[in-house]
């Protein structure tokens, strides 16, 4: 499995290297509650001695409503990330969605997401890759929910045909059950890792109920926060190289996917489970 780094931040993920921690907000709401959940996180993952890469998206546009909220936008909540990584001095993580947002996010961000639904657009993926490289980023690409682990081979072979370095990360983060389900199969972490890539777990995706919030009736995602934990474990133990999760200083009151947020407070008590299960996994 390759080990890619982030140099300027001194972080590796892949075989041998420390669980990787990409967390934060679903979605920017403001600046303060950015900064100040930023330096949270950021000081629990200090004192775990673990990478921390702080994640919050500027747009949220696959929202089950049109009345839903967003988030700030494009350029709005690239200056809110930006504030973000000046003044807490973190690495940055953020998802795009349209091929001319590709150079100002990977700008910015080190770590540049493809959402799970744009998994297999081509162009979308190329050009998102060959800015990613140009910027001495990494690339983190959600498998979506409609492939098997094996396919995401077709994604990592147009990375490497676009790019001349390797810099993909897959994210495994369930897949389609029937209906207003997802399920996640732990033997896709290392069949995704057979491809010589880190694999991480959202494992806060993992335990969405797409168009099932009652709440809304049907017009946004529901979600279990109490599986997250169960997950980003269970993950962690399959071999995981990093996990995804998102918080919240009030989960209920956050603008999207409220139901699987976690609270802010329980931050340090997971991820030093999650330290401990992935040193016990790597010493075996």
């Amino acid at each position: 499995m390759a080990v890619l780094k982030l140099d300027r931040w001194n972080i590796a993920i892949g075989d041998g290297q420390p669980l990787v921690v990409i967390a934060g907000l679903n979605v920017l709401e403001d600046l303060d509650l950015a900064l100040s959940t930023a330096r949270h996180l950021k000081a629990v993952c200090a004192d775990l001695d673990l990478p921390f890469v702080f994640k919050a998206s500027f747009d949220k546009a696959n929202r089950s409503s049109i009345k839903s909220y967003r988030g700030p936008g494009l350029n709005a909540g690239l200056a809110m990330l930006a504030e973000v990584k000046a003044r807490v001095d973190v690495p940055i993580a953020t998802d795009l969605h349209e091929i001319d947002q590709v150079r100002p996010v990977a700008a910015l961000a080190d770590l540049v997401q493809i959402p799970a639904f744009l998994c297999r657009q081509t162009d979308l993926v190329t050009a998102a890759a060959q800015a990613t490289a140009a910027a001495g980023g990494l690339l983190h690409v959600k498998k979506g929910q409609f492939l098997a682990p094996w396919d995401t081979r077709n994604i990592r072979d147009k990375i490497r045909e676009a790019v001349d370095r390797d810099i993909l990360i897959l994210c495994e983060r369930g897949a389609s059950f029937g209906y207003n389900n997802l399920v996640v199969d732990m033997l896709a972490i290392p069949e995704m890792q057979q491809l010589g890539v880190p694999v991480t777990i959202d494992a806060t995706h993992a335990v969405q109920l797409p168009g099932s919030d009652p709440r809304s009736n049907g017009a946004s995602t529901g979600g279990r926060r109490d599986g997250v934990p169960i997950i980003a474990k269970a993950a962690v133990a399959s071999g995981a190289d990093g996990v995804f999760l998102e918080f919240h200083p009030e989960p209920d009151k956050a603008l999207c996917d409220a139901l699987s947020c976690l609270p802010l407070d329980g931050a340090r008590a997971l991820l030093t489970t999650l330290k401990a299960v992935h040193a016990a996994v790597r010493a075996a």
